[in-house]
């Protein structure tokens, strides 16, 4: 299958939390960086996902925020440290392209945020995605 979603990094689960209704899934990324991803415990179940289970992580462009430091006192817990590779803007937004260990992601963010941080080729990130915002695929 054939998806839009240009951030695919594979990763294995190395845990799972069940809720009734949700469930956390812990996953070490081939780069070594541990995520969290927050998808309904159906899911989980549909998707035999367990420990061990090799997934790829799968982020909308639009739902990747940058950062030039980690970021404290926020409730997003997935940050993941990387280098620009690409930048290219428009008119309104800016398309980032990070380098992070085992995969590459790339952050759809306004061009005045590309401005504002100073981001070119070679500039330190971090990655910032909310674990509602990570779905896995088998």
């Amino acid at each position: 299958m054939s998806l839009s979603i240009r951030n695919q990094i594979p990763g294995t689960v190395t845990s799972v939390t069940s809720g009734e209704a949700m469930s956390t899934v812990r996953v070490r990324l081939t780069g070594g960086q541990d995520i969290t991803a927050a998808i309904t415990t159906d899911a989980v179940k549909d998707l035999g996902i367990a420990e061990g289970t090799a997934v790829k992580a799968l982020v909308k462009s639009t739902e990747v925020s940058l950062a030039t430091a980690p970021v404290e006192g926020i409730s997003i817990r997935n940050q993941i440290a990387g280098t620009v590779t690409d930048v290219a803007t428009g008119g309104a937004m800016g398309s980032v392209k990070v380098d992070v260990q085992g995969g590459e992601l790339t952050a759809a963010i306004t061009k005045d945020a590309v401005e504002a941080l100073g981001l070119a080729a070679g500039t330190s990130v971090v990655a910032l995605i909310k674990s509602t915002e990570i779905s896995l695929s088998l």
